[in-house]
């Protein structure tokens, strides 16, 4: 087990661990951190707790210090930067007339790095525009593309519930969701109810999904045969799946007569799979195609990003071992072009002494 902080660094983020050393850091505190990108300000979600050592990512970096009031201040001063920064990206991607959407702009804390969110159909050619921005913000620049799904969650919106949405407010990470969870809730399938603000699937699918299938284990499929305890055979008409009642039409004295049971009051035999009638137009079966298509892009671009993300970690330390041979390289030649200038001026400055030498020897014989 080893001792550990969560903190964050924007809304409904991932929880990154650190080593919180002999702070007395509690939930709530702001902490400055070094991460991959620099120096972070973050806000702790988690005090300091346990864990096991395999859900750490090693190295743990340790904490560099609790913020005070002039990090708050220089954060405060961050956020304004990062407003001009987006007004100026967006008319330099006008210039350049790229077909691509800002989202949002981030300074890191200590101002080395300026990021760039954006999303685009495709691939962006955007190496003049890095130019561009480079020369305004004389700075390191990094633009990222992220996909539907991270625009919400980083703009943020109102659901359909009238609620804010999951993914702004709470959801760190995207749970793959599918066609079948809207099946196996009994919803309608029809895109534009279960499709959320991004255009996909709506994540809140997931959140009962468990639940409903354990019920729905227990309950028999419309249509099969059932034996009820009083002894009637039938047919299941319908079922609820929260309150656990089936429907039965049953043969009462030569007439039909559906009537209400509880599941546990049934014997039947459970057939393999679901029987689900789908009334669906040819353009909405279309429609949930071109969502499911849509779902496992979304996924490609999540493990790219992951895959640069990593990458990124990786080459940060190199990058910085490069910068910090080149400065040795540089005070090196520099020193090196010193020494001769020095040599030079000690020279001028003997022969001069020699000169006065030779001047006050010739008076003082004079004199004689």
């Amino acid at each position: 087990m080893i001792k550990v902080i969560g903190v964050r660094f924007r809304t409904a983020g991932k929880i990154y661990f650190f080593d919180p050393l002999k702070f007395n850091i509690k939930r709530g505190d702001h902490v400055i951190v070094e991460t991959a990108r620099g120096i972070e300000y973050g806000t702790v979600v988690s005090g300091i707790c346990e864990v096991e050592e395999e859900k750490v990512v090693q190295p743990l970096k340790p904490v560099i210090r609790i913020a005070n009031q002039r990090d708050v201040e220089q954060e405060a001063a961050n956020k304004e930067k990062e407003k001009d920064a987006f007004k100026i990206c967006l008319e330099k991607i006008q210039k350049h007339n790229l077909e691509m959407k800002l989202i949002d702009a981030e300074y890191t804390f200590d101002n080395n790095k300026v990021l760039f969110y954006f999303t685009a159909d495709g691939r962006i050619d955007f190496r003049e525009l890095v130019k561009d921005l480079a020369s305004v913000f004389k700075t390191r620049i990094e633009l990222r593309q992220i996909g539907v799904r991270d625009e919400t969650k980083i703009v943020g919106g109102i659901g359909i519930c009238g609620r804010p949405l999951c993914c702004h407010s709470y959801l760190s990470d995207f749970i793959p969701v599918s066609i079948k969870m809207a099946k196996e809730q009994n919803l309608s399938l029809n895109p534009t109810k279960i499709s959320g603000v991004c255009g996909r699937l709506m994540c809140c699918l997931k959140n009962e999904e468990e639940t409903y299938e354990e019920l729905n284990r227990r309950l028999p499929n419309i249509g099969d045969s059932v034996t009820t305890d009083d002894g009637f055979k039938g047919e299941v008409h319908s079922v609820n799946v929260l309150r656990q009642l089936v429907k039965v039409i049953v043969d009462v004295e030569d007439e039909k007569e559906i009537r209400e049971y509880e599941v546990d009051r049934l014997r039947f035999k459970r057939k393999h799979g679901r029987k689900e009638k789908l009334e669906l137009s040819k353009e909405e079966l279309r429609e949930l195609e071109r969502l499911e298509q849509e779902e496992q892009q979304d996924k490609q671009l999540e493990e790219q990003q992951t895959r640069q993300q990593e990458q990124d970690r990786k080459q940060e330390p190199r990058q910085d071992r490069q910068q910090e041979r080149r400065k040795e390289r540089q005070q090196e030649a520099n020193q090196e072009k010193e020494k001769p200038q020095r040599r030079h001026h000690n020279g001028s400055q003997g022969k001069g002494g020699r000169q006065r030498d030779r001047q006050e020897g010739k008076s003082r014989r004079e004199e004689h």
